[in-house]
């Protein structure tokens, strides 16, 4: 991915950014064309090391492109929204504003009891702050079992990240406080988590 330096991620934001979006899109390659599956992971570290685990239907093909495949891409999507260049003082032209992570990895498939303990945590992180919320255990088990067959898990411990907050860090002061204060205009949930971002950056420029 195409970073320019003003728009590079801190490391540290960046995988709290794939913690707070794991719906991300799994790319591989098979012999002829490139495989991607929309997928919610689990990201942990552990070690000093990033792993995220999910899995596949059994019957996705992509699914035969992962054991020991060393080069697995996870792209992640954070916030995102157009810029008009109405908001400038100047003449310009219009961009996006956005976050995003890819995440490279080494992909292996895990045995049934890994794959046990991954929904477990998966069940327990979305389940158990709700009431009746279905933790793991409140299933019958050869319900799970069942299920389970029709699933493959796979983990992935991440090897590289490249991370881009494209968040009009190139702007002055005048635009940008313009930028922020249109956004929030626009009484969209999104947009004004962007205008959050952006002014939490330049915190002097905003009373």
């Amino acid at each position: 991915m195409y970073i320019p330096k003003k728009y590079c991620m801190d490391h540290d934001e960046a995988v709290q950014m794939m913690k707070s979006n794991p719906f991300a899109l799994l790319v591989t390659v098979d012999e002829h064309r490139p495989l991607a599956t929309h997928i919610p992971l689990e990201i942990r570290e552990e070690e000093g090391k990033i792993y995220a685990t999910g899995h596949l239907a059994y019957g996705n093909k992509q699914k035969k492109t992962l054991n020991h495949n060393s080069d697995v891409l996870l792209i992640f999507q954070g916030l995102h929204a157009y810029i008009s260049s109405s908001w400038y003082q100047c003449k310009e032209v219009p961009t996006w504003n956005y976050l995003a992570v890819h995440a490279y990895g080494a992909a292996r498939v895990i045995t049934e009891e890994e794959l046990g303990s991954t929904l477990n945590t998966m069940l327990t992180h979305y389940e158990s702050h709700r009431e009746n919320g279905r933790t793991w255990d409140t299933f019958d088990p050869e319900l799970l079992k069942s299920e389970m067959k029709g699933i493959v898990g796979f983990e992935i411990e991440i090897t590289s990240i490249q991370a881009v907050a494209k968040m009009s860090q190139n702007r002055n002061d005048s635009d940008y406080q313009s930028i922020v204060e249109e956004l929030e205009k626009s009484k969209e949930p999104e947009k004004i988590q962007i205008a959050q971002w952006m002014r939490e950056q330049r915190t002097g420029l905003f009373k």
